[in-house]
């Protein structure tokens, strides 16, 4: 074992930064309130990390810091790094690749999550996910979690909430975990006291309820920033129109769908009984073909109304000449409507019209109810102004799809205008053929 007695880190640790570093759990959740100091904290973990793996004869130590946007992680912790390691032997920084090299071949790597590829491949000792709520799940399952197994690396996700999300999920699964391998902290700035009360309420006042809740309280409840659908969310949860919604056998399942290419495609799964719109289901998945999606329909044993698809849909591909309609189609999905092309500000205010009419299953919905209280507009970070366009990430494709079932239910499409099928198209969802006579039918609209 190699002597690091004499390796020191000019970093004075906090006394719950302290705990945390002492903390052996292979895996740790960390919710921490603004000015908790948390992007130090996970800067000096990984060094010491690596400095725990050199003096225990581990070759070539590999540690790694990842915020969201390589650009965060260049601004945010790059400076951090350099300061915590320049007094070590042997270091070398690489300001192009944003790594820094010292001891005996140990290294110190900054990564962004918007280019997961630059981490495939790599084996980590250690690795802190910072502002995990900002991140795709898939950047920890896929890419960061198998880098870990062969030399058993340990990891840590630091945050604050961004409504119940990927770092909500992962925060109680670390705080219900009994196997020892995970814990889960949150830290409250009315808890730890790190700045002082008179600040506390002087930012309290520069902000909204919903932001001081969320930023220094940790709240998982609170509307985030920016949100379309925030408000209303809150409202119906309060209204407990989140609950357990039973499916009607005898009232026919509306679908609404956002179809994916290369990403997600999400499906949403309703019944109208009065002036109530039951959303029973929610499905997303990516990665899979159009039969993987019908087969999903048959296997739930809904009897199903109609299926409502973005004007996209119509789209053939060179390659094949077929559009996703007509692949559709010929795996027997019929009572296709097309939803016609409308603004998206109209389409937002649509879902808006219908969100208070909405009850929710809790369990099955729990994606997609979390999708619309977390889809918001982009911010831009230089002029510090909302851009006119929501944010892409995780919430746009169920947003999207929830936004066509309002267009559909706000504005019904007139079936007059929507060619038919012949009658003889098979449908495995009624094989029985007891909708054989839908083609005479005035309001049914099969594509």
């Amino acid at each position: 074992m190699k002597d690091i007695a004499q390796l020191t880190i000019p970093y004075a640790p906090r006394p719950l930064q302290q705990d945390l570093h002492m903390d052996s759990t292979r895996f740790k959740v960390l919710v921490c309130h603004r000015r908790f100091g948390k992007t130090v904290w996970a800067i000096n973990q990984a060094i010491s990390r690596a400095i725990y793996c050199y003096g225990n004869e581990m070759k070539s130590p590999r540690v790694a810091y990842i915020a969201p946007l390589l650009k965060q992680a260049r601004t945010v912790a790059w400076d951090y790094a350099k300061e915590f390691l320049s007094a070590m032997p042997g270091y070398k920084p690489n300001e192009g690749n944003l790594h820094i090299d010292f001891l005996d071949n140990c290294r110190l790597n900054l990564y962004g999550s918007d280019n997961p590829d630059a981490a495939r491949g790599i084996y980590l000792d250690d690795v802190v996910l910072d502002e995990y709520a900002q991140m795709s799940p898939k950047m920890w399952s896929e890419i960061i979690r198998p880098a870990l197994s062969d030399r058993r690396g340990t990891a840590s996700f630091i945050g604050t909430p961004k409504g119940k999300n990927n770092f909500f999920e992962i925060y109680e699964r670390a705080v219900k975990d009994e196997s020892g391998q995970w814990a889960g902290y949150l830290y409250k700035a009315s808890d730890t006291q790190y700045v002082d009360k008179g600040e506390l309420d002087f930012a309290a006042g520069d902000m909204s309820e919903e932001e001081y809740a969320q930023e220094y309280e940790c709240s998982w409840e609170a509307a985030i920033r920016g949100a379309y659908y925030g408000k209303i969310m809150e409202s119906i949860t309060k209204k407990d129109q989140v609950t357990s919604v039973p499916y009607e056998s005898s009232i026919p399942v509306i679908t609404a769908w956002d179809l994916g290419i290369d990403d997600m495609t999400a499906i949403w799964f309703c019944q109208r009984v009065g002036k109530e719109i039951r959303l029973i289901d929610y499905y997303e998945s990516s990665g899979v073909g159009l039969n993987h999606y019908v087969q999903v329909l048959r296997e739930r044993d809904y009897t199903y109304g109609d299926h409502y698809l973005p004007h996209d849909v119509r789209v053939k591909e060179m390659s094949s000449g077929k559009s996703r309609l007509d692949v559709l189609r010929s795996l027997g999905l019929t009572q296709i409507r097309v939803v016609p092309k409308i603004s998206l500000e109209d389409g937002i205010n649509a879902v808006r019209t219908i969100l208070t009419r909405c009850w929710f299953d809790a369990k099955n919905c729990n994606r997609g109810v979390e999708a619309l209280r977390q889809y918001r507009t982009d911010y831009d970070d230089r002029t510090q102004t909302y851009r006119n366009r929501p944010l892409h990430d995780w919430t746009s494709h169920p947003c999207d799809a929830f936004r066509y079932l309002a267009v559909s239910l706000h504005d019904p499409i007139d079936p007059a205008t929507v060619p038919r099928l012949a009658q003889q198209d098979y449908n495995i969802f009624d094989p029985m053929g007891h909708d054989n006579n839908l083609a005479s039918s005035s309001d049914w609209v099969p594509w």
